[in-house]
């Protein structure tokens, strides 16, 4: 059990050190997102893990919330994102040259 630990931890220490540097050094609020969304799946693969190897399922809801958090962290920055790159139509727009 000992060495499964020591895997586990070491696969996902690298993949949280990843997941930090580009969420620190993403030039973007999307690669930022993505990274936030990265280290939460992580974070509930982390838990799953320990569930697995200890043999319990007490950390079910855990899982769940952290899930449903990673979701609705997905949806607000989206609904941000659109709407801060929407672009308003105005009447006096000007016209195509195919009268569009």
């Amino acid at each position: 059990m000992t060495v499964l630990w020591m895997i586990a931890g070491a696969i996902a220490m690298v993949a949280v050190l990843l997941v930090l540097v580009r969420l620190i050094t993403g030039p973007t609020l999307i690669d930022r997102l993505i990274a936030s969304d990265v280290l939460l799946t992580t974070l509930i693969l982390v838990v799953g893990a320990e569930m697995v190897i200890s043999g319990h399922t007490r950390n079910i809801p855990l899982m769940v919330v952290l899930a449903a958090t990673a979701i609705l962290a997905s949806v607000a920055v989206a609904r941000f994102v659109t709407r801060a790159n929407a672009s308003p139509l105005t009447p006096d727009a000007e016209e195509g040259s195919d009268g569009r």
